[in-house]
């Protein structure tokens, strides 16, 4: 088994809306489905860059635009250590094809971000990620996360 796992994260904007999606988690929280920004595995060989594009393509069928990287975060789970890097993504198009492994999809502006983000690992990202200028990580409440984000 991988000691690390390199991941990417697509933040996509078209005009003025950002795509999240509906993704479940884990039976034994609260809420086990929980919106949160595109995410997945770069594989060997590829550059993070290519690996966002791909991995929006085949979660949303949406073709992006890879802007720039935005911030990197990291956890562990077990002996597996996860390093991930987001990255700002442009789509032209707001017609999603959903994949199998998504329960939903939503395009939202920011100011609407906080009545549907209740992760605190993607409260922070929306942090990292300068999105709340419209609002304050307060707006949001709290969540317990059953994945504790590495320091």
């Amino acid at each position: 088994m991988d000691k690390y796992r390199i991941l990417v994260k697509g933040i996509v904007q078209c005009q003025d809306h950002y795509l999240v999606v509906e993704k479940w988690y884990d039976d034994r929280i609260f809420d086990p489905y929980q919106w949160e920004f595109i995410d997945g595995t770069i594989e060997f060989s590829e550059t993070p860059e290519k690996a966002v594009q791909r991995v929006v393509e085949e979660k949303t069928g949406l073709s992006v635009l890879v802007d720039k990287p935005l911030y990197t975060w990291g956890f562990t789970v077990g002996e597996v250590c996860s390093v991930g890097i987001a990255f700002e993504c442009t789509s032209q198009s707001e017609e999603v094809i959903l994949a199998e492994d998504l329960n939903d999809f939503k395009w939202v502006t920011k100011e609407e971000l906080p009545e549907v983000i209740t992760n605190q690992a993607v409260l922070k990202d929306i942090e990292k990620a300068g999105l709340t200028n419209q609002f304050t990580l307060d707006d949001f409440g709290k969540v317990d996360l059953f994945i504790e984000p590495m320091d």
